[in-house]
């Protein structure tokens, strides 16, 4: 059987970057395509191209000769950036979306894979910090809170209509919060994991332990490690599966109880100053049962775990940061004598 020819878009991001790895290990072709290579490290792809799917010639370009499609690629960022970027993120999201989903059907892709988010969910059901686990069903009637989770629901349902309508099977998984090492840490676009991590190692590092939490920090979530991520995305492309699925952790923490696990991590206390900024819903949490029903599988990695890891690399980072900025600094001239 001749090796299956795989493409990654968005292969130069977090998630990207690491599903190029993990299909190359099991024996993929794997051709990567993104706006920049990724920022840390080198790609195992096959072919990485630089490429701007927002332009259907690109998308053209990208989908050519591949079996199969996962696409991650999306103008997408931590909360402050997509609270803040409507219009750019719906307009890029809403081109690189409908152009690669057609490239891929007029280059006879046989199956697709889309990211969407956990941000479909209705602003109406995450009005409250102890949140009933959000079911795939509860998508509608819809109300995302943000222009990306509009872009994504809409997405899901041009999935949907390509799969009933063309020779294209699609796949669609809602991400909740996925976090790990090699990800953006700082300048803007960073999530709230790598945001926490990098405030407390800054702390560590600094000898001020005071950190800062947009909001009270009791707005909850559920966070998923990178690793689980993968295996999730892979066993959901290999399935036959073809209503929207869930891929998260269960486990609802506040943004401070977060801060406390990555402290212990960095094996320092930390206090918390709660300043004005924005937060999203009150409250997210991921209802696991169709995943563990349809993939016989669900989350492995314990938050603590995952957060030691992504927490552990991204001190590496800073720590690595400041040498450079300690190395760069003008030596001061000795004063004159006499």
């Amino acid at each position: 059987m001749s090796q299956k020819r795989v493409l990654v878009t968005g292969a130069g991001g977090f998630i990207g970057h690491h599903l190029v790895t993990f299909l190359k290990q099991r024996g993929y072709w794997v051709r990567g395509v993104d706006l920049k290579a990724p920022e840390f490290g080198t790609t195992e792809a096959d072919e990485f191209e630089i490429l701007d799917l927002r332009r259907w010639a690109d998308c053209l370009q990208a989908t050519r000769g591949m079996d199969q499609v996962y696409a991650l690629a999306a103008d997408m960022g931590g909360m402050g950036f997509i609270s803040a970027n409507h219009t750019q993120i719906l307009h890029n999201n809403i081109l690189i979306n409908t152009h690669t989903l057609e490239a891929a059907r007029l280059n006879g892709v046989s199956r697709y894979l889309y990211s969407s988010s956990a941000c479909i969910y209705p602003e109406y059901r995450q009005t409250d910090a102890e949140v009933t686990p959000l079911k795939e069903e509860d998508a509608y009637p819809a109300q995302p809170q943000d222009a990306y989770g509009w872009e994504k629901l809409i997405t899901e349902k041009l999935c949907h209509y390509y799969s009933a309508e063309h020779a294209i099977e699609t796949r669609v998984v809602r991400f909740h919060n996925i976090f790990g090492q090699l990800g953006t840490w700082d300048g803007g676009r960073e999530k709230a994991p790598a945001a926490l991590c990098r405030k407390i190692a800054q702390a560590k590092l600094t000898g001020n332990h005071e950190i800062e939490i947009w909001g009270d920090g009791e707005q909850t979530r559920s966070f998923c490690f990178i690793d689980d991520c993968l295996e999730g995305i892979y066993r959901l492309m290999q399935s036959d599966y073809a209503e929207p699925l869930n891929l998260g952790q269960d486990r609802l923490v506040t943004i401070n109880e977060l801060a406390d696990i990555i402290a212990d991590a960095a094996g320092i206390s930390v206090s918390r100053k709660h300043i004005p900024g924005p937060q999203g819903v009150r409250g997210r949490n991921s209802d696991n049962t169709r995943l563990r029903e349809e993939l016989g599988w669900e989350p492995q990695i314990s938050l603590e775990e995952g957060l030691g890891r992504t927490y552990r690399w991204i001190e590496e980072q800073l720590r690595a940061r400041h040498a450079q900025e300690a190395s760069a600094a003008p030596v001061a001239e000795p004063a004159a004598v006499g």
